[in-house]
């Protein structure tokens, strides 16, 4: 059996000054280094353990570790604190939290806000090392604060494009780089100023945002019109309550079925850190402009899956947490392949617009229970010289497992 001996120690950017002496003591200990070349540089040279850098890929010398680690004694540096979207997250999701000890250290977020004399509480923090800044859109409210760790020196120019594209120009930019080092700077603009400079390579970005941009809620319900669809998208009033009825919840998982232009799993994904959700439909056009609109309103890590239920649903792998089918139901075996794929405690919320799917719903009702409810809306419109009421009605039943 291997006997595991990992310490992940946090290393700040004015190198072994930064280290308390339990952490010092564990790097003269180890038999091996593995960390960023440029942690690995700030080690003393008469530290004697072997080094070895990150590869390009992070995931393949993490699988390597229960090896290396056999009988030897391995520190782990990474920046500040190594469980603030650091090695030290995938470390233990990999190796399991009794077999890793976290030495952690200040991290750059704790810096930032504390340069910044901005109350953490108070601060939304926001990992965009994916490279995509779109992941601040939910955030863009006014008056809100927020720290963004990016992926390298463009990320500043990249955070300023899309608060210029959606009219949040005057936000207060400020880029603190090398935070807790000798070439720490701080530079104060506007995202409309920003324009295309890069930043040092170890920044953060820290944003005040201001501006006249349109302001969407985290709440669901989102207008129809911040969508891009071809005319067959769920109604804002009926999205609210299906996303009340399958109430997200942080790390759990949505299939969107017949998901059209994804706005059932985009709500999902918006409504809670740490969702997932895959959107599955059978035609390609629709699940590009699932991703599109995924991209667009911050939620970038949507799945879209291409094929025919119930078929395709065997495919998916792991079992969700909630099930939304809104289209795509041709057939009663579709209700019953979501429901057999269901996680224990998991929701399932079908909608039927004609009578044909809505005798599929009563059938899945009359067999397993649930709720049955009838929703009915209707928006007032312009009809030639006149106002008339346009109705949108729909069946829906809910199911919820033990």
């Amino acid at each position: 059996m291997l006997q595991l001996m990992i310490t992940v120690i946090g290393i700040g950017a004015d190198g072994w000054a930064s280290l308390t002496e339990p952490a010092r003591d564990a790097v003269r200990g180890a038999d091996l280094l593995v960390g960023g070349e440029r942690q690995i540089g700030l080690v003393p040279d008469d530290v004697s353990a072997q080094r070895r850098p990150w590869p390009e890929r992070l995931q393949t010398l993490v699988d390597e570790l229960p090896q290396l680690a056999d009988g030897r004694s391995v520190v782990v540096l990474a920046s500040g604190d190594p469980l603030l979207h650091g090695a030290g997250a995938t470390i233990l999701r990999r190796l399991g939290d009794e077999r890793v000890t976290i030495l952690p250290n200040v991290s750059s977020y704790a810096l930032a806000c504390a340069r910044l004399r901005w109350p953490q509480a108070s601060v939304e923090l926001i990992s965009a090392t994916a490279r995509i800044a779109e992941v601040i859109v939910p955030a863009l409210q006014p008056r809100r604060r927020i720290v963004v760790l990016g992926w390298g020196p463009a990320t500043v120019a990249e955070i300023a494009r899309v608060l210029r594209e959606r009219g949040f120009g005057a936000s207060r930019l400020i880029v603190l780089e090398e935070l807790g080092g000798t070439g720490e700077r701080i530079e104060d603009a506007t995202a409309a100023d920003w324009g295309d400079r890069e930043a040092a390579a170890l920044h953060l970005v820290a944003i005040e945002v201001r501006g006249k941009g349109r302001v969407l809620t985290r709440a669901p319900g989102l207008p129809d019109d911040v969508y891009e669809h071809d005319g067959t998208i769920t109604d804002r009033h009926l999205r609210a309550v299906t996303l009340a009825v399958l109430a997200p919840v942080p790390g759990q998982l949505l299939w969107d079925v017949g998901a059209g232009c994804g706005s059932v799993a985009i709500e999902w994904l918006r409504a809670a850190a740490g969702t997932r959700a895959i959107a599955i439909d059978c035609d390609e056009g629709c699940a590009q402009l699932a991703a599109r609109n995924a991209l667009s309103l911050g939620v970038p890590w949507l799945r879209t899956v291409v094929g025919s239920s119930p078929d395709v649903l065997d495919e998916l792998g792991e079992r969700p947490d909630a099930i939304y089918v809104g289209g795509g139901m041709t057939s009663y075996g579709v209700l019953t392949r979501c429901r057999k794929a269901l996680a224990r405690g998991g929701r399932l919320v079908a909608h039927a617009a004609t009578t044909e799917a809505e005798s599929l719903l009563s059938r899945g009702y009359s067999e397993q229970g649930g709720r049955l409810t009838r929703l009915a809306i209707a928006h007032a419109e312009p009809e030639g010289d006149v106002t008339a009421w346009r109705p949108v009605m729909v069946t829906q039943w809910e199911l919820r497992l033990p």
